[in-house]
């Protein structure tokens, strides 16, 4: 009986894991994208500093190929990570 108990907690922290690694994709996805604004008014002339940006692109290129060399693949940190990439790589060169 005390198995029985242990494989539904063990399937019931699995399930959790699981719906938290996509909540944090699509949260991390959201972070990257409201570079968007700043992409503007760098392109507006309201030039933003241009190191956070390329840290985070830094950042967020490491954690895409740690993620997807990794086996099994962890997708959820190659999706959250990637928009960083492309993002941030953006901020940074119109805001130089």
């Amino acid at each position: 009986m005390g198995d029985n108990k242990s494989a539904k907690t063990n399937q019931s922290e699995t399930t959790f894991i699981k719906y938290i690694s996509w909540i944090a994709t699509i949260t991390a996805i959201l972070m990257y994208v409201s570079y968007i604004p700043q992409i503007s008014n760098n392109l507006a002339g309201d030039k933003g500093s241009p190191v956070q940006p390329l840290v985070a692109a830094i950042n967020c290129s490491l954690w895409a190929i740690y993620g997807f060399k990794k086996t099994p693949r962890d997708w959820p940190i190659v999706l959250a990570n990637f928009p960083g990439v492309i993002f941030g790589i953006i901020t940074f060169l119109t805001a130089l």
